[in-house]
């Protein structure tokens, strides 16, 4: 069998991508005329191996009519405009997730903001820094780290979830979880949006349990889990498995389409498979719906470094985040959010420097 997909690529920003939209030489990607495609790259995938052509979009005539009806169907989803299904986040605009890991043993900050005052005073402190999504966590899932009890679990998270909407009432609060109790106790309290590392595969009864109340969702990728996610993990063509693993998901179980895409950096990943998904991420687009991405602080990151990495890894962070940002990605979840924020208003300015 074979199959086809489609990528936008060759991106113009700011007034130019206006001006080429206006002249009908390119189109709007996710509904925004401050980016801008006129190319495409088309996949093709069979059981030996995957090939790719570059096309201009203005060109699609010429392909076979099956192909071409294909990219037409795909295309309308990449130009689509998002809908706004959270309240108060706008996927025209990027929006910073920032990190509350409630844990004792979390890679980069585990135990540091777990104390009462601490886990309040940081998550003001990353709201007004820019983050207008906080995401609340009460197990680690780094590589190697062991699935604990949802009773601990809740335990560590509940007091910032009874008091985070008294305090923020216009953030959103998402809940890093893979347990159905914990989830249900979080939409109790206030949560406005669950994110299972898991892809809602770690536990039978999370998706049962929350379908019928509508609840937006991210939708993340892993490869095993977290404790044997890095052991050798394999792909046949990852930036293909990954989208493969969206399409069947949902399908089969996300038809309110409330949801966020997230492939899941360093969740069973290699260095190489982590490089091929953010340079590709565009890909992703065509399956219509807002993409979150986590670089921050990971390993990747000193990977590629080496003898230049650095504790927080801000540098190699925000490098990710700007590439990502010129991919049209609406969502970044970041531990330094005051950085990546500052990263991103000077970028756009200067992506906007020619408009009049």
């Amino acid at each position: 069998m074979v199959k086809y997909y489609t990528r936008a690529c060759n991106f113009y920003y700011g007034n130019q991508a206006k001006i080429l939209i206006k002249k009908k030489h390119a189109f709007p990607l996710c509904g925004s005329k401050a980016i801008a495609f006129d190319k495409i790259e088309i996949l093709t995938r069979n059981k030996r191996k995957v090939s790719s052509r570059f096309l201009n979009v203005n060109h699609i005539y010429k392909l076979k009519k099956n192909l071409q009806f294909k990219v037409k169907k795909d295309l309308k989803k990449i130009v689509k405009k998002r809908k706004n299904f959270i309240k108060n986040i706008d996927f025209s605009k990027p929006s910073i997730m920032g990190i509350l890991n409630l844990t004792p043993d979390s890679f980069s900050d585990g135990g540091k903001f777990n104390k009462k005052n601490k886990s309040l005073k940081h998550i003001s402190l990353m709201i007004e820094s820019g983050a207008n999504i906080i995401d609340v966590g009460g197990e680690s899932t780094r590589p190697g780290s062991k699935t604990i009890d949802p009773k601990v679990e809740w335990k560590r998270v509940e007091f910032v979830l009874k008091n985070f909407k008294k305090n923020f009432k216009k953030i959103c609060l998402s809940l890093d979880t893979r347990k159905s109790s914990v989830m249900e106790k979080g939409l109790k309290n206030g949560v406005n949006l669950i994110n299972d590392v898991s892809g809602f595969n770690h536990d039978n009864l999370s998706l049962t349990k929350i379908k019928n109340l509508k609840v937006p969702k991210v939708l993340h990728h892993m490869q095993g889990t977290p404790n044997t996610m890095q052991i050798k993990p394999k792909y046949k063509n990852v930036l293909l498995d990954v989208y493969d693993f969206f399409e069947d998901k949902l399908d089969k179980n996300f038809k309110d389409r409330s949801i966020i895409l997230d492939p899941g950096i360093g969740f069973g990943k290699t260095l190489k498979h982590n490089l091929t998904l953010i340079s590709k991420i565009s890909l992703f687009h065509s399956l219509g719906l807002p993409i979150m991405i986590g670089t921050s602080r990971k390993r990747f990151i000193s990977q590629i470094s080496g003898k230049h990495d650095s504790k927080n890894r801000i540098g190699g962070t925000l490098a990710s985040v700007l590439f990502l940002l010129l991919q049209g990605i609406q969502i970044f979840r970041v531990h330094d959010v005051n950085e990546i924020n500052q990263g991103i208003l000077v970028f756009n300015k200067i992506l906007q420097a020619d408009e009049k």
